[in-house]
């Protein structure tokens, strides 16, 4: 077997768990992440609450590593982002200890002495991994496989509707964010306060914004808020509602579907903005495609999905689906276009294996554009990997997961069709072993808005 390591590309929850389970193998991860703290990611998300409770969000390999240290589980409850980090995610990193290095980021991998076009050695070359460190120094480490987990979070969707930022949405940065607003925090809150608020978005970052904006409005009721869709209807936006085996989940649509219901959101479906105006008074105009106008926005929040960054990779071989820059065997699978809900098979190394030999793409990043992600989904993929990597094909193609489902049925109506209202249940099962359904990034595994912080 080679001395050299496997690198693990992030130190966030799969990231992590990838490197537990290489240990468990014995192969030895070496994971690079160009911040100075483990859940990075995660820590700017930290005042939302999770949907799934805290078995479903300790990797099991990890969770038998931390044993050792005398670390306790926790049991029960939705941690908030915070807490994964505080009580999971950095005593992890410390168990894991000079396995990962802080202040080093990845930017570039290629094979040792090959561009892409080259055909040899492509299975007989280790890797080469460019690295960026803190203090401005470059370094080249060898490395006998590879699982990017750096996630999709540094990169997310804009306002503009054609998936490229809209005419103006640069100029007016100060008022659009691109993350589930704070109100918890006195600085954000006054930021929204007494404002219009558009939110751009229908995935359940943009509930989770809304239900807290909704709740900011019944203290400030000159608070506005406009929700904008691409689609042309709610549709199923709200979820499966107590059909969803994930209660959270479920119970953030109902509370989402509430606010709409009351009047503290006004719906503007079919909109696709193309301009931002900044106005003489210091407030935006957004302007869709059809010259339909929302006026006299103070704020815009846009919660439009991530996407991966693969520039890093431009050496490698990859093969990505065209249309979801997801792995091309698992690209059919999630499709938001098709799914919804308990149509992902489970999956593993089979279906995240490129022409690269030793190459992965795991967490989000697999996930490429396509939405609803859970943490479990990344756990099961990275044990896969480690198996297949130490060479054990036998379970790295026994793959075993089953995911909650949502309760929603058909695809996620991403434009003008009319999509019918959900009556509960889900969809048909799948014809393989279990059923699975699909996961939220919008907002990294799945979070549900926490109760403290409205």
């Amino acid at each position: 077997m080679s001395a050299l390591p496997v690198v693990v590309i992030g130190a966030g929850p799969v990231g992590l768990a990838a490197a537990a389970q290489l240990v468990e193998r014995g192969l030895e991860p070496l994971v690079l992440e160009r911040e100075s703290a483990a859940g990075a990611a995660v820590a700017q998300w930290n005042h939302v609450r999770l949907f799934s409770r805290w078995p479903e969000l300790v990797d099991p390999a990890a969770d038998r590593l931390l044993a050792a240290t005398g670390w306790q589980r926790p049991s029960s409850g939705y941690p908030t982002g915070q807490e994964w980090v505080s009580e999971y995610l950095r005593p992890l990193a410390a168990a894991l200890g000079e396995r990962v290095r802080f202040g080093a980021e990845v930017v570039g991998v290629a094979r040792r002495g090959r561009d892409r076009v080259v055909d040899a050695g492509r299975d007989t070359e280790p890797l080469t991994v460019h690295v960026r460190c803190q203090d401005g120094s470059e370094e080249l480490i060898s490395a006998n496989g590879l699982i990017d987990a750096s996630g999709t979070w540094g990169n997310p969707g804009p306002l503009g509707g054609d998936g490229l930022p809209a005419l103006g949405e640069a100029a007016a940065a100060d008022r659009i964010g691109y993350r589930v607003p704070n109100l918890g925090d006195d600085g954000e809150r006054a930021r929204y306060a007494g404002r219009h608020v558009v939110v751009a978005g229908s995935g359940h970052s943009a509930l989770t914004a809304l239900v807290a904006l909704a709740a900011l409005a019944d203290d400030a009721p000159e608070t506005r808020i406009s929700w904008v869709l691409r689609r042309g209807a709610v549709g199923n936006a709200f979820g499966g509602g107590k059909a969803d085996q994930l209660p959270a989940r479920g119970a953030l649509g109902l509370k989402a579907q509430e606010a709409v219901r009351s009047g503290r959101i006004t719906v503007v479906p079919g909109f696709r903005t193309e301009i931002v105006e900044r106005d003489h008074d210091g407030t935006l105009t957004l302007v869709s495609g059809e010259g339909n106008r929302i006026r006299q926005v103070d704020e815009v929040v846009v919660l439009a999905g991530f996407r991966p960054d693969l520039s890093l990779l431009s050496e490698l071989r990859l093969e990505l689906d065209s249309t979801l820059q997801a792995p091309v065997a698992l690209a059919p699978l999630i499709d938001p276009n098709v799914h919804s809900c308990g149509t992902v098979y489970p999956h593993g190394v089979t279906e995240l294996s490129h022409p690269e030999p030793g190459v992965f793409l795991a967490g989000m990043k697999s996930y490429g554009r396509a939405p609803t992600f859970l943490a479990m989904t990344g756990y099961e993929q990275v044990r896969s990997i480690a198996a297949a990597l130490a060479g054990d094909r036998e379970s790295a193609e026994r793959v075993e997961l089953t995911l909650p489902e949502t309760g929603v049925c058909g695809g996620a109506g991403l434009f003008d069709e009319a999509e019918p209202e959900s009556a509960g249940g889900c969809c048909a099962p799948a014809p393989a072993a279990a059923v699975a359904v699909a996961r939220e990034p919008e907002l990294v595994s799945l979070q549900a808005p926490s109760s403290a912080s409205r």
